[in-house]
């Protein structure tokens, strides 16, 4: 019987070699928001890294909308024009599908690179700062900028950046596309008490707080081809009292899929720095579970999943449908090709590389000596 992780999944009419997904991870080397050859060689690896599927990093939907200076974006020709050419590349020379995250930074928008500051996401300079906004005039803590509450106008016009934006990545050929609403970022302070204050139609109780998140994603789904999938980022707790909840999560899955969401990237956090998180080996994998029993959707569960046998024994206990890992392919981005080595299946990977691999996989050296 063949692993589970390496058995493909059919999402609409894109069907996934396997149910191995490279998460989408924030580089903070573009320019102006302009993908550069940081990201072809990068994305190059990992799209040869034996995982079904490929997710670039985070993208801004406008300027403002990105976490740092140094974020790529997806709104204008410049912006468009540099994806394509390394989406290209992985495409002609690589195995993987490939996902764009589309995303905004709200009130975390103007933040530090990681390297930048002794601890990760601190508030720009002023002299490189643009002023956030946010569903509600609350900081990130105390010691950041206030960002601006946003206007019935601005949240009108967020579904259409985001469709605007789809739009784009359709025409440059990524197969999958995912609306990025957790980690604290804008779509999910709209979700969380904690973020959102607004005593009107964004606001308040749950049905409003969920009103933008979903219109955005409504708006996406309507723009983007019916063959192919979109799929939805959520932090399904909060991890603090008071906070955005996993029985709300469940309610915003299923409105999701009634407008035609086709998976959830299930994650957690990221709205309040009080948060409590029992982190460990797979702790998020319940939230992917609950998601999957409760609502119905395919779900994708990440964090702390950095074994072959554990990612196997997620899926074969029908706790997920796909597993998505950052940092391990950080460390190691052919670890799916280990991974198969470890479960005995079979994956494509390029042909200037099969000698490293068993002979048993490739036809022509089963019977060679080596070279």
């Amino acid at each position: 019987m063949s692993a589970r992780l390496f058995t493909p999944i059919a999402l609409r009419e894109i069907t996934l070699p396997n149910r191995l997904v490279v998460a989408p991870m924030c580089q903070y080397s573009a320019d102006n928001g302009v993908m550069n050859d940081w990201h072809m060689m990068h994305l190059g690896a990992l799209a040869n890294s034996g995982a079904g599927l490929l997710i670039v990093e985070a993208t801004g939907v406008e300027p403002d909308g990105r976490i740092t200076d140094g974020c790529v974006g997806l709104y204008d020709t410049a912006t468009e024009a540099a994806m394509q050419r390394v989406v290209d590349a992985c495409r002609k020379y690589g195995t993987a599908k490939l996902g764009i995250q589309l995303g905004h930074a709200g009130r975390k928008a103007s933040s530090t690179k990681p390297w930048e500051q002794a601890s990760h996401g601190e508030p720009l300079p002023k002299a490189r700062a643009w002023q956030a906004k946010a569903p509600s005039a609350v900081p990130v803590a105390d010691h950041w900028p206030l960002p601006t509450a946003m206007s019935d106008a601005e949240i009108e016009a967020l579904p259409g950046l985001f469709a605007e934006a789809a739009k784009r990545a359709d025409r440059i050929g990524f197969d999958v596309a995912e609306v990025h609403g957790a980690h604290g970022y804008l779509l999910h302070q709209f979700l969380s008490p904690l973020c959102n204050k607004r005593n009107d139609a964004w606001g308040g109780p749950l049905e409003n707080r969920m009103r933008a998140p979903l219109a955005v994603f409504e708006a996406v789904r309507r723009v983007w081809p019916a063959h192919k999938p979109v799929g939805m980022r959520v932090s399904a707790s909060d991890w603090v009292e008071g906070g955005w909840t996993l029985e709300e999560t469940i309610e915003l899955a299923k409105r999701l899929k009634d407008i035609g969401c086709d998976f959830i990237d299930a994650s957690s956090g990221g709205a309040s720095l009080a948060q409590k998180i029992a982190i460990g080996p797979g702790y998020q994998v319940p939230f992917a579970e609950a998601l999957k029993r409760e609502v119905g959707m395919p779900t994708m569960a990440v964090g702390m999943i950095t074994e072959a046998e554990q990612a196997e024994a997620i899926l074969t206990e029908g706790k997920a449908d796909m597993i998505a890992i950052a940092r391990a392919f950080l460390d190691d981005p052919h670890w799916g090709w280990h991974a198969a080595i470890k479960l005995g299946a079979e994956i494509e990977l390029p042909p200037q590389y099969r000698r490293v691999l068993p002979k048993a996989w490739d036809p022509a050296r089963r019977h060679a000596t080596r070279s």
